[in-house]
């Protein structure tokens, strides 16, 4: 079956970077496209960023320039490299296909950014 196990997240202080890594198995992983999403608390869950099945990137504009998102198909894991993080960047983050996610997600993984 489908599953997605996201990690790498954390505390970490306002300018920090963290890098997170979601692990991929179940499905042909290759041959979709890959999207981060998150999901902070009281909101609905938005679209971060999107690598495709051959590698082209795109972003949020709330997160261009500071995040870059990218594969590793023969490890079935998509990452999510974040920089000059903010507090608004404060989310359970998740990764899933780009078009028409899988309706079971992972468990997502919490990043925090405070001082």
């Amino acid at each position: 079956q489908v599953q997605l196990v996201e990690s790498g997240g954390g505390l970490v202080q306002p300018g920090g970077s963290l890098r997170l890594s979601c692990a991929a198995s179940g499905f042909t992983f290759s041959a979709y496209d890959m999207s981060w999403y998150r999901q902070a608390p009281g909101k609905e869950r938005e679209l971060v960023a999107t690598v495709t099945s051959l590698g082209a990137t795109n972003y949020a504009d709330s997160v261009k320039g500071r995040f870059t998102t990218s594969r590793d198909n023969a490890k079935k894991t998509v990452y999510l490299q974040m920089n000059s993080l903010t507090p608004e960047d404060t989310a359970v983050y998740y990764c899933n296909k780009r078009w028409r996610p899988f309706g079971s997600w992972g468990q997502g993984t919490q990043v925090t950014v405070s001082s």
